[in-house]
């Protein structure tokens, strides 16, 4: 997802910085970033021109106190755990300019809880909820926190119509925000009846492709954004709203046995070495 978002707003003519802490990562991700970019130039969608100068504008470092200095927006996408985000705004809002707008790209934690890391700096937290693959996904869900300054508010809708995308507020910071506690539920459907064998996971995700318009099936979706990352959010919601968010045991047993999806090439889907799925054998 952050290299999604980074490769987004470098596209949209934002000079942009990617930030991991392994510099192979940054590789790939650079790598990935390319390769999307001239799949838009063969599709007519970028010039070749176009597509060079997007590049130009991302650049990589393993140093987040580098990166933010004097940025506008700091966007942070990282692993659903609370503290770990934390960790990061603090270090952000430490060295970022005193005016730069902070933003999580969380799905369903508490963008008040984000913003207690900082309490000095909490009125320009904001959630600001990216799609799977974010340049090809419509919306942006930007979320207030409890301390969630309007200006703060104002600046993140701002930032996403800049982006060519459609916005949506969600005032109340309620688990799962307006989208992923409905996104979760299908989700977890689609996994039960997986499990009780009421079809295949293609002709599920293709039902919902087709007969629902989703650009990519729920099960293929939880693949390529991680099973233990959804494992996470189901858990946290869980934790909050009841047991309609457990999770299922096939989920468990997937990401207890390391099939995380995509990234480690086997998940409810099998991948090659390239991240293409593997047709079923039957």
């Amino acid at each position: 997802m952050g290299a999604g978002i980074a490769q987004l707003t470098a596209m949209s003519g934002m000079d942009t910085v990617l930030v991991d802490l392994d510099e192979a990562q940054l590789g790939r991700a650079t790598a990935t970033t390319a390769t999307s970019l001239q799949r838009f130039v063969r599709k007519g969608t970028l010039t070749d021109e176009q597509s060079q100068a997007a590049l130009g504008r991302l650049s990589t470092t393993t140093s987040l106190r580098d990166a933010v200095q004097g940025v506008d927006l700091v966007v942070e996408s990282v692993v659903e755990v609370l503290a770990v985000k934390q960790a990061i705004f603090r270090e952000a809002a430490e060295h970022a300019p005193a005016d730069a707008l902070l933003g999580t790209n969380t799905s369903q934690l508490s963008i008040t809880e984000i913003g207690s890391a900082v309490p000095q700096d909490a009125h320009r937290v904001v959630g600001l909820h990216f799609f799977n693959p974010p340049v090809m996904m419509h919306l942006v869900e930007v979320v207030a926190g409890l301390q969630s300054s309007e200006s703060s508010i104002e600046r993140a809708v701002a930032f996403g119509e800049a982006l060519g995308k459609q916005t949506v507020v969600c005032r109340k910071d309620s688990p799962g925000f307006l989208t992923s506690r409905i996104s979760a539920l299908v989700r977890l459907e689609c996994l039960r009846m997986l499990e009780e064998g009421v079809a295949s996971p293609e002709d599920i995700d293709k039902a919902l492709r087709v007969g629902f318009n989703w650009p990519m099936g729920p099960l293929e979706l939880g693949d390529f954004n991680g099973l233990d990352t959804y494992l996470h959010i189901l858990g946290s919601l869980e934790s909050t709203l009841g047991d309609r968010f457990k999770p299922t045991v096939t989920l468990r047993n997937l990401v207890a046995a390391g099939r995380l999806g995509r990234k480690t090439g086997q998940g409810i889907y099998s991948y090659d070495a390239d991240g293409k799925r593997v047709p079923a054998t039957s």
